[in-house]
């Protein structure tokens, strides 16, 4: 419609630390992911990135910080979260890390079909779908692509990191 201005989505960086220069995201000033709600507006992020922050919030506050993404993302926007993979100890060697340490099962909790399947009735509102990779040591990477799975089931140390893919449902 001509003279009416459309605000501009953002993408937003929720990490811990800083992410390298030339990245897209940008995280607003004074902005705190652990103070709700965040001032941002409803439905105003097209896509998030956040690495090694979830793991650092405590087990129960994890549904409010994914509520808080899941209000400010747009309907199908992403957001992709990196956490240290359970069976790395640099899921536990930091002392600023959370219990319980995250799994990719963590993230069915997200998704509100899969609670209500399991008739867990919190107070989240959110709604995910997800998709999950992992980053692995080199000598899980060396291995062929049948060995790979049984290695990062079986081993530890075989993977480092855990890297989720998010998509908010409508």
């Amino acid at each position: 419609m001509p003279g009416v201005k459309k605000n501009k989505l953002i993408k937003l960086d929720i990490s811990f630390g800083e992410l390298p220069d030339g990245h897209q995201f940008i995280r607003p000033k004074n902005f705190d992911p652990l103070k709700y709600p965040w001032g941002l507006k409803n439905e105003s992020v097209e896509e998030a990135f956040s690495g090694f922050l979830l793991n650092r919030i405590p087990g129960e506050q994890r549904g409010r910080f994914m509520d808080e993404l899941w209000r400010v993302l747009i309907p199908s926007g992403k957001v992709t979260i990196i956490v240290p993979y359970w069976t790395s100890p640099r899921s536990i060697q930091d002392p600023s890390s959370a219990w319980p340490p995250i799994v990719e099962q963590s993230f069915l909790y997200f998704n509100k079909g899969w609670r209500e399947s399991q008739k867990i009735y919190n107070t989240f509102r959110c709604d995910f779908d997800f998709t999950y990779g992992h980053s692995m040591d080199q000598e899980t990477l060396s291995r062929n692509d049948e060995t790979r799975p049984f290695w990062i089931k079986h081993y530890i140390n075989s993977v480092t990191d855990l890297h989720v893919t998010l998509t908010k449902r409508k």
